[in-house]
């Protein structure tokens, strides 16, 4: 399934792919936007301390509005160790959608209702979910958290559902070799702790549909990535610990991974069955609608407010202000913020100006070199990059005049249709 294609065909493409890094000699569609304001940003992007790395893909289109993809890198690095933060709850949101489809029993859907159970140290078992329709947990509510302003509990409880193990092995199946995934957030479970998973009941009224017993993985991650011990201190606790913090035991999902991921989502159609997702055609329009929504559209009421607003998950050209993201423009993403560690992942549509195109960047911000103190340069320097780079990017796009405009309808519909 492509939603950009009337008859969601099956189609061939042709990738290109540029690899550049500054300071750059031959011309490319990238040199010419990060050159537009060369003094800027090349303070950051040749400043080692920043770690940044960017990933562009044009997109155009032959005359059956088939995607052609040019890819242009700048420090890409896929053994360069970043901290993924978020971004590594696009894959749960897709793994559980593809775990349900697999397990293909009648009456589980990513609407069933469902409990968590406490089975292992430090778990919390879950019945209520006061957010949803119904007061019940389900897959789909958790998914919509997720999507909307990056809910970390919702993630973990997808991580539980998908299991430590599937979820590191599904991916790399796929060849998705530059991750793992292998602890949940913000909790501060142990290894052994983030090894075992809870147990699932998914029912519907008093009828048990399917019950999932408690998983343990015995995974082994055999990564050799550089950077893993950073800056000169950290904070455990209340503690100053005047040594390196060392990464090595944590997440992992690298820039290219990510990337990828998101054009395989957007358009699996050019891609060969091994490499799709296991989705249905309802699965993608649920992950596009939410995707691309703003906070105050959803649902729900306790996302309606000032702590919310539109690019509080939309870093790119959004993210150093607070003001409404113009309507034409969707932004199809999922950011991370942690450690200083600021990435954004994004498939950017204005529907207006029939622009396209996939970006995704990460930088990182520690002046002082101690983690968990809270003292990050943000707001000074990471979100006015992100705004910059995807405003850069976005601006030249404007400009840019393929050989045939983009055929967006399908995606704007389901942007605009309704769905539960």
């Amino acid at each position: 399934m492509n939603v950009f294609f009337g008859k969601r065909q099956i189609i061939s493409i042709v990738v290109l792919l540029i690899t550049i890094s500054l300071p750059i000699k031959s011309q490319n569609s990238l040199h010419k936007i990060l050159n537009e304001n060369k003094a800027y940003f090349d303070s950051l992007i040749s400043n080692p301390d920043y770690d940044v790395q960017i990933i562009y893909t044009q997109i155009d289109r032959d005359i059956s509005n088939a995607p052609i993809f040019t890819t242009h890198k700048v420090n890409v690095d896929s053994k360069k160790y970043f901290y993924p933060a978020s971004t590594v709850k696009l894959p749960a949101c897709i793994l559980a959608l593809e775990k349900l489809n697999r397990l293909n029993i009648s009456g589980l859907n990513k609407f069933t209702s469902l409990r968590i159970d406490s089975t292992f140290n430090n778990q919390h078992f879950v019945i209520y979910d006061t957010s949803s329709s119904n007061n019940c947990p389900s897959i789909a509510n958790y998914i919509k958290k997720i999507l909307l302003v990056s809910d970390n509990d919702a993630f973990n409880r997808l991580y539980e559902f998908i299991g430590q193990e599937e979820f590191n092995q599904s991916l790399w199946n796929k060849n998705f070799k530059n991750l793992k995934i292998n602890s949940r957030l913000a909790l501060g479970y142990s290894e052994k702790d983030n090894r075992h998973t809870n147990k699932f009941t998914f029912f519907d009224g008093k009828n048990i549909i399917y019950e999932q017993p408690a998983q343990y993985s015995q995974l082994e991650f055999k990564f050799d990535l550089l950077n893993l011990k950073r800056g000169i201190g950290y904070y455990a606790g209340n503690k100053l610990i005047t040594e390196p913090k060392n990464f090595s035991h944590t997440n992992y999902f690298s820039l290219e991974d990510q990337h990828e991921m998101l054009k395989r989502l957007f358009f699996p159609n050019s891609f060969v069955s091994s490499k799709r997702f296991d989705l249905s055609i309802s699965d993608y329009d649920f992950l596009y609608k939410y995707m691309s929504m703003l906070p105050r559209e959803s649902e729900f009421k306790e996302y309606k407010n000032e702590d919310y607003w539109d690019s509080y998950v939309k870093f790119f050209m959004f993210g150093d202000t607070k003001e409404q993201i113009p309507n034409q423009i969707r932004i199809f993403n999922k950011v991370g913020e942690a450690y200083g560690f600021i990435i954004d992942n994004a498939y950017v549509v204005d529907f207006e100006n029939s622009v396209e195109f996939l970006l995704s960047a990460v930088i990182h911000v520690n002046r002082n070199q101690i983690y968990n103190d809270d003292k990050y340069e943000y707001d000074e320097i990471a979100f006015p990059f992100m705004a910059k780079l995807g405003q850069a990017v976005y601006n030249y796009e404007l400009n840019r005049a393929p050989k045939k405009k983009p055929d967006l309808q399908i995606l704007r519909e389901i942007t605009n249709k309704n769905i539960n």
